[in-house]
């Protein structure tokens, strides 16, 4: 056999000796090195790890935590794969409903439970046996890692003291926690760590903010989360410019929040004061119906008329700032063709008509108090206060500054991962279906470069907020990645908000789609794109959220053949009437690519009351019979490439080129 020496030259190791001697202070002898070696290579024959995909999580905590904590049905489907027919269907649901809210539901068994000695016991030998399921493919040294803490020698035990003749010696770890009265607490350590074993990677693809009522809860918890990337969508590029501290970004979140009666997340979540706009509104539009601005109360919402009224004033005061703001971005940068949000100056303001491409349409509004007609887009004294204010508050919300960080350092506008190519929207294609060429800061770009230009800036806009080195330009881009023509956010040609809330004909609120999403079932185009970003076109996906897919009109999320899916399936409740259900979750193990359809969810309350459960149906997008291991992934790549880096290390030992201390 070869020795291993024998693999290097004492060139090659000589032009990397700088590294492997950087190396050895990790790795200082032959024995550290072989070790790690010996360790890296078992890792690579195992299988790889689940990865979970979720999409336009639109602030709806509740559903997306209940997503983690049953990952997506799984919780459930290792249950019956653990004690099939040998538990009742009641006893399964309860284990369930435990390992998903241990805290609270422990609380409402033992109320009720006679023999809490004996429920413990049974309870903790089952919630082992479900623990040693859910890890049983991951090496010992990773399984480690995630154990919690407190105890992390007693589970590591009890999930390998399976052989025969340790019956006696778990049955009496088991009486001892009892006994020391640590079971409560041991139970709930383990059921979080069955629910951290049964998603190895999370993968959040875009629109977390927006409409439902606690996205920064989400954001809390994906912060917390081991393993995790997000592909940023275009409500979240919003709130990125608003928190960069861009006035019409600051004004357009202000506008959604109040339209969605999430003000409160403003408020209390982030400590923003609205005040000055609450005061501005009252002024100018106290009396005012503002009809069109009634914001969509969600069915659960218990506010008075009083504070129903001035939050429609409060949101029409700050949508016309937003119109006026637009007004002021489109006209400074030519270049972005959005002279269409030039809409302030149609209007005939004494005849309350606005004329749009040839054609006159009644306003359903006619009230605009703080609009100079010879100067439309210019904002007022009190206007101009109000912004200036309400951008302070944003450059200085503490939390909301770590929140906005952490989607920029776990995130991006895509992702190449296993092979899978992730991204929020489109990316932008001509009529005939090849990559849309833009002019970006004088350079011509198209396909990856394309939106690799638009990530570095979006990035140098947050970076330079608040200091001299802030760019308008760069603010303005990320307004043009939330509504332009050709942005991969969004993917149409024009956002007619003016539009919708002024003008009752429909015709008007048409926004036309980017051809990707006709050419988007052509396997041809979506080879293209695949190859375009580096992957294999042939074993390769693009997934994709944005677009609620509507499966109550017989739409499928499964595209061009399978090699796009599209994973929008209404997560946030507005969508539903038009989904027809609330989500999807993308799952994908080492045997197979699995889309999880979802009922709606009904609350934790009855999760842990009631022992309620998320309904959903799997379907198998792709089967394997040999198992995905982790050598086949990325992570096996760059394991493979610190392999190679530790043989270098261990040659350079043996032939004496590095001395082991």
């Amino acid at each position: 056999m070869k020795k291993q020496s024998d693999e290097f030259s004492t060139a090659a190791i000589e032009k990397d000796l700088r590294y492997l001697r950087l190396l050895s202070d990790k790795f200082p002898d032959i024995q550290a090195a072989s070790t790690e070696i010996i360790n890296l290579e078992a890792i690579l024959t195992l299988p790889k790890g689940t990865e979970h995909f979720l999409t336009d999580l639109h602030g709806e905590y509740e559903t997306f935590s209940h997503f983690l904590r049953n990952a997506s049905g799984v919780v459930r489907r290792k249950i019956e794969d653990v004690f099939g027919s040998t538990i009742r269907e009641s006893e399964k649901r309860r284990l369930a409903s435990l390992i998903y809210y241990p805290e609270e539901k422990l609380n409402l068994i033992l109320r009720d439970e006679k023999d809490e000695e004996e429920w413990f016991t049974i309870t903790l030998q089952r919630l082992i046996e479900v623990a040693r399921s859910a890890s049983f493919k991951y090496s010992r040294s990773k399984v480690r890692k995630a154990l919690p803490r407190d105890f992390a020698y007693i589970i590591d035990e009890l999930l390998n003291e399976t052989g025969p003749g340790k019956q006696d010696y778990v049955a009496g770890v088991i009486a001892s926690i009892i006994r020391i009265d640590r079971a409560k607490e041991f139970i709930i350590a383990i059921c979080r760590f069955i629910q951290r074993m049964l998603i190895d990677r999370l993968h959040i693809i875009g629109d977390i903010y927006d409409r439902g009522p606690a996205a920064d809860k989400i954001l809390d918890t994906l912060m917390e989360y081991h393993s995790v990337d997000i592909q940023w969508g275009n409500h979240d590029i919003i709130w990125m410019g608003a928190a960069s501290g861009s006035p019409l970004l600051i004004a357009t979140v202000l506008r959604i929040s109040a339209r969605y009666q999430n003000l409160d997340t403003i408020e209390d979540a982030y400590g923003i004061n609205l005040m000055p706009l609450a005061t501005f509104a009252l002024q100018y539009y106290r009396d005012d119906p503002a009809t069109p601005f009634t914001p969509r109360t969600p069915a659960d919402c218990e506010r008075s008329d009083l504070d129903l009224n001035l939050v429609k004033i409060m949101h029409k005061a700050i949508a016309i700032i937003q119109f006026k703001l637009e007004g002021q971005a489109a006209s400074r940068n030519g270049d972005f063709g959005m002279n269409d949000r030039l809409v302030l100056d149609k209007i005939d303001y004494q005849a309350g008509t606005i004329t749009l491409e040839g054609k006159t349409y009644p306003l359903t509004d006619t009230f605009f108090p703080t609009i100079d007609p010879s100067n439309p887009y210019e904002l007022t004294a009190e206007e101009t206060d109000v912004m200036q204010r309400l951008r302070s508050s944003f450059l200085n919300s503490e939390k909301l500054q770590r929140h906005i960080d952490f989607l920029y350092s776990n995130g991006g506008m895509y992702k190449a991962f296993n092979g899978n190519l992730m991204y929020h929207g489109c990316i932008p294609l001509a009529d005939d279906g090849a990559f849309k060429e833009l002019i970006i800061d004088g350079k011509k770009v198209a396909g990856k470069a394309l939106i690799d230009h638009f990530d570095r800036i979006a990035r140098r806009a947050y970076v330079n907020r608040g200091t001299a080195k802030s760019s308008q330009r760069d603010l303005d881009i990320l307004w043009y990645l939330w509504c332009g023509p050709f942005s991969p956010l969004f993917g149409k040609t024009r956002m007619t908000t003016f539009e919708r809330y002024y003008i009752k004909d429909k015709e008007p609120h048409n926004e036309p789609r980017n051809p990707y999403y006709k050419f988007r079932e052509n396997p041809e185009v979506i080879t293209l794109i695949l190859n375009e970003f580096g992957l294999n076109a042939q074993k390769g996906h693009i997934i994709n959220g944005h677009t609620p897919v509507k499966v109550v009109k017989g739409e499928s999320p499964v595209k061009a053949g399978g090699r796009l899916l599209v994973i929008d399936g209404g997560m946030s409740v507005p969508y539903q009437k038009e989904t027809g259900i609330a989500g999807y979750t993308l799952i994908y193990n080492s045997y197979s690519l699995v889309l999880v359809e979802h009922e709606p969810f009904e609350s934790q309350q009855k999760a842990i009351e009631e022992e309620r459960d998320i309904v959903s149906q799997r379907h198998i997008l792709e089967q394997r019979h040999d198992r995905i291991r982790v050598a086949d992934t990325d992570i096996g790549q760059e394991l493979k490439q610190q392999i190679h880096e530790l043989k270098m290390l261990l040659a350079a030992y043996r032939k004496g080129l590095i001395k082991e201390r």
